[in-house]
């Protein structure tokens, strides 16, 4: 890989644009250095205009001018795409596909010469530069290439390393999660709304009690269970709502749906 950095989007959508963002933002690199192309002319010049990066009219011509390829697509065009580039991907490119259930044997065996690749899993919390990121490296992708793909990532937010076997747990975990959360926190402001709280007092509430307990949760370390014994006094006001929650099957519910989620992404991947 060359001594420049320079990287290239193949996909200019929601998640690529996150990706954009948190290299820019975080200093990892240049608008100078970031190159993109996306079939689709409107988000092309938003990115230009919003980023001041580099648009190119081809993926054959952005692969020639990087050394960091990000295959942004949906999965449905990632046979279209490596189709056109495959031939082009090798000689020392890091290759990084977002792209969910596509394996790295499947990238692999579309590029001519050997390449590192590197598959990911994000979620869509990374178009606040608060993402969680897993990681999955190819047979030719050795610690220097996992450490460069997980700085991107890290960029907007955390970033993992993971064998690739368990690439589909992680889509029903924090693939899926966000959903999961949402739900969550629109249960809990409507909840309050019932009670007569205006809904954008309750929202904030709601919202700023999940982020500070996910935040209390990661910064101490601390089991969850611990931390919910913490806000659970004998007899007390938690101590009635969890009950409900465990009476509705609440836990069982959560982990029906991760492995729910998981199971479908396995099948979307042809396993």
């Amino acid at each position: 890989m060359g001594a420049e950095e320079r990287f290239g989007f193949i996909g200019g959508g929601n998640m690529g644009e996150a990706v954009i963002k948190g290299l820019l933002q975080s200093g990892r690199t240049r608008p100078r250095n970031v190159f993109v192309f996306d079939p689709a002319s409107g988000r092309l010049e938003h990115l230009c205009r919003e980023y001041k990066i580099n648009a190119v009219k081809s993926n054959e011509a952005l692969v020639q001018e990087t050394n960091i390829i990000i295959l942004a697509v949906k999965p449905q065009i990632m046979d279209e795409v490596l189709s056109r580039i495959g031939s082009i991907l090798g000689h020392g490119r890091l290759v990084v596909s977002i792209a969910a259930g596509v394996s790295l044997k499947h990238i692999q065996e579309a590029i001519a010469a050997p390449a590192p690749v590197i598959r990911v899993m994000p979620n869509t919390p990374a178009l606040v530069l608060a993402g969680a990121a897993a990681l999955a490296r190819g047979e030719h992708a050795g610690d220097e290439n996992m450490a460069l793909a997980k700085g991107i990532f890290e960029s907007v937010g955390l970033a993992v390393e993971v064998e690739e076997k368990y690439m589909d747990v992680v889509t029903g975990l924090s693939g899926s999660g966000p959903a999961y959360i949402f739900i969550l926190l629109e249960a809990l402001t409507d909840g309050a709304v019932r009670l007569g709280l205006p809904r954008d007092k309750a929202r904030l509430l709601a919202g700023q009690t999940i982020l500070g307990a996910a935040k209390l949760a990661l910064e101490t370390g601390t089991p969850p269970g611990q931390l919910k014994d913490m806000v659970t006094s004998p007899g007390g006001t938690t101590a009635a709502g969890l009950h409900v929650l465990e009476r509705g099957g609440f836990r069982g519910l959560v982990m029906d749906a991760v492995a729910a989620a998981a199971h479908r992404s396995a099948e979307l991947g042809g396993k």
